[in-house]
């Protein structure tokens, strides 16, 4: 085991699969001389050569649309934008071609693609460059979609992805690339649309995802003190989604807290509520909580942006509500 950053094993995963096949390449803003926005491709032209490691100009439409073709071509690119906010102006070649091809020639095209980049707030960014957009893709059949909290998920994840026959959104953080974690030296994959229970409890499941899940572990750690076990689940892939293992979880906890970083409309939690209630209802002894941001564009002003974001104590105060305990 070797400690690396989040960034570290992003470029460790794309660079192992890329040694093993030829038409694996990485394009994107800045991805090449400049080493990744986020330093997340750094080593790799030296390694990979112009061919396959490709700077291209700031217009995601364009290259989006490129490595789409490509991919239906016998190529397995992996585009990278420099935040999925700006995939928005491309978003029409991810939806009505890379999702859909295989279903509407028949099985006669796949698109074996991943997009990859920051998703959600990073601070001060501004409403534009703030969103957490994981549900609409989710919203997408033929779409795969995957949040990883850390760098051992994001490393096993990627080369997952990479390796998938389908388009896979694969969503990170600008707040995780500097995370470190202890990486195993040898190769490994894991499965995409598997939960991972972070912690075992026996009193409220708590599930999220994404970088918001170092406040899930948080509220858990402090809620033990208090003499409250919470069962933490991390998602990791949000479509397809791992509804067994919440839903076994809830079974056995009767309670369920769920923690994202999104609006609340038609959001991921909303899914998660519906599917708990349809198959679980008998189980819960508490109505299911959410804690997501309001239902408004990230505020610029770091004092406003303190409010919009979930705190710690709002889930600790959720957590609480699921119990009846008074906070």
């Amino acid at each position: 085991m070797k400690e690396f950053t989040f960034r570290e094993v992003i470029a460790q995963a794309m660079s192992e699969e890329m040694r093993k096949d030829e038409s694996i390449y990485l394009m994107g803003e800045e991805v090449a001389e400049y080493n990744g926005a986020y330093k997340a491709s750094k080593g790799m032209l030296d390694e990979f050569g112009a061919k396959r490691i490709i700077d291209t100009p700031i217009a995601e439409l364009g290259f989006t649309g490129i490595a789409v073709g490509s991919a239906m071509n016998g190529n397995r690119p992996i585009v990278e934008y420099m935040t999925f906010n700006f995939c928005l102006v491309g978003i029409d070649q991810i939806i009505n071609n890379a999702a859909k091809i295989r279903q509407m020639s028949g099985g006669q095209w796949n698109c074996p693609i991943v997009f990859r980049g920051p998703t959600a707030s990073a601070g001060q960014l501004g409403a534009t460059h703030s969103q957490a957009l994981e549900s609409w893709f989710a919203n997408i059949p033929g779409l795969k979609v995957i949040v990883p909290s850390n760098p051992y998920d994001a490393k096993g994840l990627l080369k997952s992805a990479i390796q998938d026959n389908d388009p896979v959104i694969f969503m990170e953080s600008e707040q995780m690339y500097g995370d470190k974690m202890e990486i195993p030296e040898e190769e490994y994959y894991l499965p995409i649309g598997k939960a991972d229970i972070k912690k075992e409890g026996k009193d409220v499941t708590l599930v999220s995802f994404g970088k918001i899940m170092k406040l899930a572990m948080q509220a858990a750690e402090d809620m033990e003190k208090e003499g409250i076990s919470v069962e933490v689940i991390d998602l990791r892939t949000v479509r397809p989604l791992d509804f067994d293992t919440v839903i076994e979880s809830v079974k056995k906890t009767n309670r369920l807290v769920i923690l994202e970083e999104a609006w609340p409309f038609g959001s991921i939690s909303s899914e998660i509520t519906y599917m708990v209630q349809q198959k679980a209802f008998d189980y819960l002894d508490a109505p299911i909580k959410r804690i997501t941001t309001p239902d408004a564009p990230a505020p610029y002003s770091s004092a406003l942006f303190a409010e919009w974001f979930p705190k710690l104590e709002k889930v600790k105060e959720e957590i609480k509500n699921a119990m009846y305990i008074k906070s």
